[in-house]
């Protein structure tokens, strides 16, 4: 497995992207994420975009850390913000998505964030399961979705 930063518009992070957004999709019923998020988010020493390649040099998972303060959304100072976690189907089960979580926990935290915070949905129960077993604990909603009663918001400190 090898893990790059890559641009948020790269082409290999479009596709998955485009994959994250289908299943939100399936699993929800709705057009997918609606936060507005912009490529310039995941820039460093703001934000990071990782993706995962298989042996083979196939994108087979993603995620991603931008910069948040406290902003009307119920952000704090010093908050990193997980984004568009994703393995695809095949590749799940492997310890892909803990591997890279990881890798977002570390860079967040040598760039001075001092809180992972994330927003995912009560029908993602395999991620909240990974969340848990990371040590994430519920925490005050915030973002896009911190009024849906499916929102569900979790923390840890870097």
């Amino acid at each position: 497995m090898n893990i790059r930063r890559v641009a948020f518009d790269h082409p290999d992070a479009v596709k998955l992207n485009d994959q994250v957004q289908a299943e939100y999709h399936v699993r929800y019923g709705d057009g997918g994420d609606a936060t507005f998020l912009d490529p310039s988010d995941f820039a460093p020493p703001n934000g990071v975009y990782l993706i995962a390649y298989d042996e083979s040099d196939r994108p087979v998972a993603t995620g991603g850390w931008r910069s948040q303060d406290v902003n009307d959304k119920g952000n704090e100072d010093g908050d990193a913000e997980l984004k568009r976690m994703y393995v695809v189907d095949d590749m799940r089960g492997r310890g892909i998505a803990r591997r890279i979580l990881a890798a977002l926990e570390d860079d967040a935290r040598t760039a001075g964030r001092i809180r992972m915070v994330l927003e995912t949905g009560t029908k993602q129960p395999e991620a909240i399961a990974l969340y848990l077993s990371s040590g994430y604990a519920p925490c005050t909603k915030f973002g896009y979705y911190r009024f849906h009663e499916a929102s569900r918001c979790y923390a840890k400190a870097l």
